[in-house]
């Protein structure tokens, strides 16, 4: 009976071992199946590249006919050019300092454009106050264009003084538009 139990165990060993190789690999035994997924769904096809708008780029500086040079807004908008100062003042309107800041964008973006900023005065005062007081003011225009970038090789300032009204009347409304600076673009 021993002689049996022993052969008992090897083959109860004989089939654990067999249970545990099968079990390691694939295709013994019951096979399991994978399941099947099946996508119904059409393959999209790709979108149509959308083609974007073409855009116009409106640049900084445009010439106009009579050949003088104007900066530009980004709507093609000419930004205006003259500042006005009150009567015997030098400082820069707090209005003024937009604008300014918009002619020193373009000019920092241009750096091969130049302007020449022109002081202006009414016709009170004499003639050596009125340019010394035209000068004060282009300079305080051309100061504020270099503190936002502009590069002095692109200005020039000079005064006319009374020199060139743009209204010859003699009266608070015409001596208001002749107290000015121009920018003149090259």
């Amino acid at each position: 009976m021993s002689h049996l139990k022993n052969g008992a165990w090897i083959a109860l060993l004989l089939v654990c071992g067999l249970l545990t190789a099968c079990a390691s690999q694939t295709g013994c035994g019951t096979p399991e199946e994978e399941p099947v997924v099946v996508d119904e769904r059409p393959e999209a096809p790709e979108p149509a590249p959308v083609p974007e708008p073409e855009v116009e780029e409106i640049p900084d500086f445009m010439e106009l006919p009579d050949g003088s040079v104007v900066a530009v807004d980004s709507d093609g908008s000419v930004i205006r050019s003259v500042f006005n100062f009150e009567f015997d003042e030098s400082e820069i309107g707090s209005g003024d300092f937009r604008v300014l800041q918009q002619h020193a964008d373009r000019l920092t973006r241009n750096r091969d454009q130049s302007v020449t900023i022109e002081g202006h005065c009414d016709e009170r005062g004499t003639r050596e106050y009125n340019l010394a007081l035209g000068e004060r003011r282009a300079m305080a225009v051309q100061d504020f264009l270099l503190a936002n970038g502009v590069r002095p090789s692109q200005m020039s300032a000079r005064s006319f003084g009374e020199e060139r009204p743009v209204d010859t009347g003699s009266d608070e409304a015409a001596w208001a538009k002749n107290r000015r600076v121009e920018l003149k673009y090259e």
